[in-house]
């Protein structure tokens, strides 16, 4: 499909940006309780339910690049993505609650089964809605300038999803001081309706085609995964900027798994989770159109490796906790969260450039083989970056418990938590620009593929 000319309504960005609501809430709320739900509440020990959250994880990563290219083929066959999108939106809600629906009485071996088998049917029902999702903004508009103010409305709906979630479920469990897990299923009941709302909005932004008869014969997923790895081997940019964005989920999946950890045993007060997630989403809010002009004035690729900096820098001053921890803490994961915003909004706002000049160079019609692939490393790094904050748990001897027993952690748990809350995201995001620096293209490679692809219309 060619991007058409007309500018964005405000309408298409509102519902766009709405869909975010979702997208926000599902990468957040699991990340930040999933794994403390599994340690305190269900008593299974800290490596196991890293694994846990991650073995569903790597199902999405291989089932990833194959719903990207089943989406290119329903676009060609039927002329929109929303199908699928709208599938994963109604069924995300169920898998969501029944995630947190773990019958008591169960031993912790088999309520980790139970939390697999849930988690990841709701991953997948995630994978259907976000892949055809991130699809979009490369077919609704080819201008550069546009994209940018596309997504960065969408981050701003994204962060404040996450200030929402992050702070809010917490919020609801807590509501419930006498039966931890009716509060953790109030929270999946209550968060898994508003994801799934979120998500039916954006599924208008997706083109209403008219169905064209064996367009698009069926292909195995062997067929489609090759389609989305294909689509990754060709194409230079795409692999510099998806390995930066990789290794910045790494660093923030870290965090956001930590945080409940860090405002627990470092802060002294798991309520305090609610005060982090303030301190870092609030200015991410403020900020993510203060990267827009940034992105307009010295190019995305640029903006994003300023973010990249301030963030390494901001979370790298949080190892302090080892020594003092209080609410000094505050100040530096504000800046983050300034950070943050640019990270998120920036490298969306480049993946639409990098899909469109390969289509120039390649022809149309794998967008969303792209955004299977990308999905597929967003998905991989944030969940891996959990799993390596529980092996810091895990070699520093973290001590799991059950329901509301009271446990005591030794010293070297407490240093781990600091340590993979602060100096472990900073490294793993510096380590993420050398790749940046690899990005070959710039706004005027992006206008000259636009030409040219209105040359041909």
């Amino acid at each position: 499909m060619t991007a058409p000319e007309q500018p964005l309504s405000r309408g298409v960005v509102t519902r766009y940006a709405i869909g975010s609501i979702g997208t926000g809430g599902f990468a957040t709320l699991p990340g930040l309780v999933l794994v403390y739900y599994l340690t305190d509440t269900l008593g299974i020990t800290a490596l196991v339910a890293g694994l846990v959250v991650t073995a569903a994880k790597v199902w999405d990563v291989v089932i990833d690049p194959w719903i990207g290219e089943r989406s290119d083929r329903a676009l060609a066959r039927t002329g929109t993505r929303r199908t699928w999108m709208t599938i994963g939106a109604i069924a995300l809600p169920v898998g969501f609650l029944l995630t947190f629906a773990v019958p008591a009485g169960l031993v912790p071996a088999a309520s980790a089964v139970w939390v697999f088998v849930a988690f990841l049917a709701t991953a997948t029902a995630f994978s259907l809605f976000q892949v055809p999702y991130i699809a979009l903004p490369a077919e609704l508009t080819g201008d550069y300038d546009a994209r940018t103010r596309l997504l960065t409305w969408r981050v701003v709906v994204l962060t404040v999803a996450i200030l929402l979630f992050g702070a809010g479920g917490p919020e609801i469990r807590a509501a419930f001081p006498g039966d931890e897990r009716l509060g953790y299923l109030v929270m999946a009941l209550v968060a898994g309706v508003v994801i799934g709302a979120g998500m039916l909005v954006a599924t208008a932004t997706a083109a209403r085609g008219v169905a064209v008869p064996d367009a698009a014969p069926a292909r195995s997923i062997r067929a489609g995964y090759a389609e989305g790895i294909a689509a990754m081997r060709r194409s230079a940019p795409f692999r510099a900027l998806l390995t930066a964005f990789v290794l910045q989920g790494l660093a923030t999946g870290a965090m956001l798994a930590g945080a409940q950890f860090v405002a627990t045993w470092v802060l002294g007060n798991e309520r305090l989770v609610t005060a982090l997630f303030v301190a870092l989403i609030a200015p991410a809010v403020v900020c993510a159109p203060a990267w827009e002009r940034v992105a307009r004035r010295v190019g995305k690729e640029r903006g994003f490796l300023f973010a990249g900096v301030l963030f390494a820098v901001a979370s790298a001053s949080l190892v302090g906790m080892l020594w003092a921890p209080g609410p000094w803490v505050y100040g530096p994961v504000a800046l983050a969260g300034a950070a943050y915003a640019g990270m998120q909004s920036l490298p969306m706002a480049m993946l639409p450039d990098v899909i469109s000049h390969d289509a120039r160079r390649h022809g149309d019609g794998r967008a969303g083989s792209f955004g299977g692939v990308w999905t597929a490393g967003e998905t991989a790094g944030m969940a891996l970056g959990a799993t390596l904050f529980t092996i810091v748990l895990a070699v520093t001897g973290y001590v799991e418990s059950v329901g509301a027993a009271v446990v005591a952690q030794p010293d070297a748990a407490i240093a781990g938590i600091t340590v993979a809350f602060s100096l472990l995201p900073a490294a793993l995001v510096l380590m993420s620009l050398v790749s940046l620096r690899r990005y070959p293209l710039r706004k005027g490679d992006i206008d000259a593929d636009a030409v040219a692809r209105a040359a041909l219309r």
